[in-house]
């Protein structure tokens, strides 16, 4: 009698257990560009991926990271073998904006939310029937467009030239920067494009340099945007040349040497933290960050672009505990009570800015986002 009682214990105990919803982990799909044209964004960003928690809100986390070596038709392939392959809960990626806007049909067709680590606000606006799946943490474009131009035409600039990326990237670049241009009565002269794999721009540059502007926009991001400045500089240009925080890593410095000296730009605090003033609220995390990253990789490793992936792993950090209170990973709810929790993410202090998302931004980002940098003998310099 006592070895039946025992038995139908035991039994009552696995039938409860197995009345209980099982526990699975919580798969994370990663494209990045750590090869190709954008890898000097890419790989900082797959360095950060590494140092994100293992666990969240007591789940065990998967993180699966793949290369699109900067290509589009990879990288929506790396993002629909996440989805049938690997099942995962959400997606991070991509590095560059061509390939985060490629992969947006792939995750809204399936109900997988999605982080861009790119800039272009076309990424998430507007947020319609497929763009409410989609988030980014880089600034967008006409923030810091504003910033550029305000700040030209405070130096007394009257007259601009442009050049930037012959893809979406450019593109939306050129269309904030002639819009906001044209409000604040800046009168763009000249607007060139090339491609991030080219090896030359003489042609663009002497157009440029023949429209005689008080300063010049490039429009491009990572090692490929010294291209241009380079060759305006063996030109004898000698306006002002302004960059997007598309440039704001140490590789660029390397690529550009004395040629981007003096170079303008906007960018996230991250780049500067140590400069900026103690009471500055993104300070802290962004200083959090550095200190984690530099304890992995030395002293000066640290890039913007790997801070943009921080803030896709601190976003996440956000929603994953009140999207467990709703449903288990692995499941269509779950990845719905995702993009919930997301959609609704307040105060996230990361470290380019602090991140308040609604319904309407899927940005969540506001002005404290941005500051002004020079590059000043061969280092970022914050502008007071």
């Amino acid at each position: 009698m006592k070895q039946f009682k025992q038995l139908a214990l035991a039994l009552a105990a696995t039938l409860s257990l197995a009345a209980l919803p099982a526990s699975a982990d919580i798969n994370v799909g990663v494209t990045l560009s750590a090869t190709g044209p954008a890898a000097s964004l890419g790989i900082p960003e797959k360095n950060t991926v590494a140092l994100m928690p293992t666990t969240l809100g007591g789940q065990k986390v998967n993180y699966i990271v793949l290369d699109d070596a900067s290509d589009t038709t990879t990288a929506v392939a790396n993002t629909r073998k996440f989805i049938t392959e690997n099942k995962v809960d959400i997606v991070i990626g991509s590095t560059v904006t061509p390939n985060s806007l490629a992969m947006i049909d792939a995750v809204a067709e399936s109900g997988t939310p999605m982080i861009s680590m790119a800039a272009s606000a076309r990424i998430v606006e507007p947020v319609d029937a497929k763009k409410r799946w989609v988030f980014k943490t880089p600034q967008n474009d006409i923030m810091m467009a504003l910033a550029i131009v305000t700040h030209m035409v405070d130096n007394g600039i009257k007259t601009a030239g442009f050049i930037g990326f012959a893809d979406a990237y450019g593109e939306g670049w050129w269309g904030e920067f002639s819009k906001i241009a044209a409000t604040k009565h800046l009168n763009v002269v000249a607007s060139e494009r090339y491609n991030r794999t080219d090896t030359s721009v003489t042609g663009q540059v002497l157009k440029l340099v023949a429209a005689k502007p008080d300063a010049i926009l490039i429009a491009g991001s990572g090692t490929p945007a010294a291209l241009p400045q380079k060759a305006l500089k063996e030109r004898g240009y000698a306006g002002k040349i302004y960059q997007t925080h598309g440039i704001a890593n140490n590789d660029f410095l390397r690529v550009g040497g004395k040629d981007v000296e003096g170079t303008l730009l906007p960018a996230g605090p991250v780049l500067v933290a140590a400069q900026l003033p103690a009471d500055h609220p993104v300070k802290k995390s962004a200083e959090a960050y550095i200190a984690r990253y530099e304890a992995a990789h030395g002293k000066g490793s640290v890039s913007t672009f790997g801070g943009h992936a921080w803030d896709a792993g601190l976003l996440l950090a956000a929603a994953v505990p009140e999207a467990l209170k709703k449903a288990q990973p692995g499941t269509p709810a779950f990845r719905a009570a995702l993009r919930d929790a997301l959609e609704n993410v307040k105060n996230v202090a990361g470290a380019h800015g602090v991140f308040n998302m609604t319904a309407g931004d899927h940005l969540g980002l506001d002005q404290r986002a941005r500051v002004m940098v020079q590059i000043k003998d061969g280092k970022w310099v914050l502008l007071k």
